[in-house]
């Protein structure tokens, strides 16, 4: 039986995740995920990402970062975006949300969702949104953790491999 736990990482436990992070986040690049970045992208450059953008914003107090361990291994993690505009006080934001390749299908991801959910109700949110590539595999995962899609944009962003553009569906959910 496997067993999967989710963790929020407080201040001082983010460098002692970076490394592991990092390298989720570049297998989930170069497995093809759309989550900002492009094809090559090394565990290096998700490192500069962490340090650069993710980890000053959780220090501050403004982004929740989750992870997840599968039977004791760090194996995905999303990120709750919590400082928007100020006529926005009452949302916050999915971000980032990866799961490694060899551990997807096994209940991780909706694990992370049902915790980034319960992260946004205890910040006091009633309003959670997200974007994801349209028809991508995680949408069903959206769906399913109860998010609705409140619209679609054609020719959002760029494929990681830079081949396509690729439209992107709005979702929320109120809790």
């Amino acid at each position: 039986m496997t067993s999967i736990s989710i963790q929020s990482l407080a201040a001082d436990e983010l460098d002692a995740h970076a490394d592991r992070l990092a390298g989720i986040m570049a297998q989930t690049v170069e497995d093809g995920a759309a989550i900002g970045f492009m094809q090559p992208f090394s565990a290096a450059d998700a490192l500069a990402f962490l340090a650069g953008q993710v980890f000053p914003e959780v220090r501050a107090g403004r982004r929740k970062l989750l992870i997840a361990h599968l039977d004791g291994q760090t194996v995905g993690s999303v990120q709750l975006i919590l400082a928007l505009p100020p006529n926005q006080p009452h949302r916050c934001e999915v971000a980032k949300m990866m799961v490694s390749p060899q551990a997807r299908r096994k209940g991780v991801g909706r694990a992370l969702m049902r915790a980034v959910v319960d992260e946004a109700r205890a910040a006091g949110k009633t309003l959670v949104t997200l974007d994801t590539r349209t028809g991508d595999k995680a949408e069903p995962l959206y769906r399913a953790a109860g998010f609705e899609t409140a619209g679609v944009i054609p020719g959002f962003a760029r494929d990681p491999d830079g081949r396509a553009l690729h439209a992107t569906t709005y979702m929320y959910k109120t809790v």
